[in-house]
């Protein structure tokens, strides 16, 4: 859908076959991939009707290879052994993260008003260090390139504290996936995700997106908060697939 209006990210769609596809594949732009090593912004996302038609993508194909870093989305079950075999015979090292996908049907709903002093505005490329730092598979010269390429590119908002800085945020990826959602311990415990996350979702309910998001299994104050709005669980597990060259 991001490729549809605009793609602000320069992402590509491929399939096997039209119309009868077996496998569809979104991803970076071959020529905007500058950096061999950064699994950041190689960021893939899969569909595939039967394991076969994804066998072949990833054995066949240059969807995986092995100078490369990638990183792989997927909600399919099979998905993660798949990925992992072809690209252990590619001699790349693979982890694998699993979260959970919840979804708003509408809008999400804040608990509470803006507290005062604090401000909504979008996410400044001059914040990006504190995201940077902040976020757990972070903290290095390719996040913070990847980060800043999202707020640069897609929307994002964010709570600004009395001197200017964000007290909480929540940015738009390439697959209309919210987010790098997160409040800085001092303001935890006033609903400021619902905020953020409610700005947001009214955006991308007016242009027909859905709005999702994903969230560790054990992040329990995570999941509590984004109940609380309106999101919901979903079945399955989403697979983030990082590969990464030896």
């Amino acid at each position: 859908m991001t490729v549809a209006r605009g793609n602000p990210a320069a992402h590509e769609v491929l399939v096997d076959s039209w119309p009868d596809f077996g496998i569809v594949l979104t991803r970076l732009r071959p020529e905007e991939h500058k950096d061999p090593r950064d699994h950041y912004t190689n960021q893939l996302a899969v569909f595939y009707r039967d394991k076969g038609a994804l066998q072949a993508l990833l054995g066949g194909t240059e969807a995986v290879v092995q100078a490369r870093a990638f990183q792989i989305l997927g909600l399919q079950e099979g998905l993660d052994e798949a990925v992992r075999e072809a690209a252990g015979a590619k001699g790349l090292h693979v982890e694998t993260i699993r979260y959970l996908g919840l979804m708003s049907p509408e809008p999400p709903r804040p608990r509470g008003q803006l507290p005062p002093g604090l401000r909504l505005a979008p996410v400044s490329p001059s914040h990006v260090p504190l995201l940077n730092a902040t976020w757990a598979l972070g903290g290095n010269a390719r996040s913070r390139a990847f980060l800043l390429g999202l707020v640069r590119a897609l929307p994002s908002a964010c709570l600004l504290g009395p001197r200017g800085r964000p007290v909480s945020w929540t940015l738009l990826d390439a697959q209309g996936c919210l987010r790098h959602g997160y409040t800085v311990p001092a303001w935890r415990g006033r609903g400021l995700t619902g905020i953020t996350m409610a700005a947001m979702g009214r955006g991308l309910h007016a242009r027909g997106f859905p709005i999702y998001c994903t969230v560790l299994p054990h992040n329990r104050a995570a999941l509590s908060a984004l109940g609380a709005i309106g999101f919901v669980t979903q079945p399955g597990t989403f697979h983030l697939i990082l590969g990464t060259p030896k």
